[in-house]
């Protein structure tokens, strides 16, 4: 049988994960815009990075989470 992870434990986690992700978003947002030729690729990575983000936050949302991200 699996350990349940608490609330608290699991809600931390999230928060964690929603600030890596911001991070690698912005990252793939800042290579794409100082790009000469932005690929087709890096545009990709760019939207996948910025749903992913989104979806989290969007969860962190619906927990009613809060964090001071700056």
């Amino acid at each position: 049988m699996a350990k349940k992870m608490k609330k608290k434990d699991v809600d931390e986690e999230l928060l964690d994960t929603i600030r890596i992700l911001e991070r690698e978003w912005k990252h793939m947002q800042s290579i794409v815009s100082i790009s000469v030729e932005p690929t087709l690729d890096g545009h990709y990575w760019e939207a996948i990075s910025r749903a992913k983000y989104l979806y989290l936050l969007r969860e962190a949302r619906h927990r009613r989470l809060r964090a001071d991200f700056h």
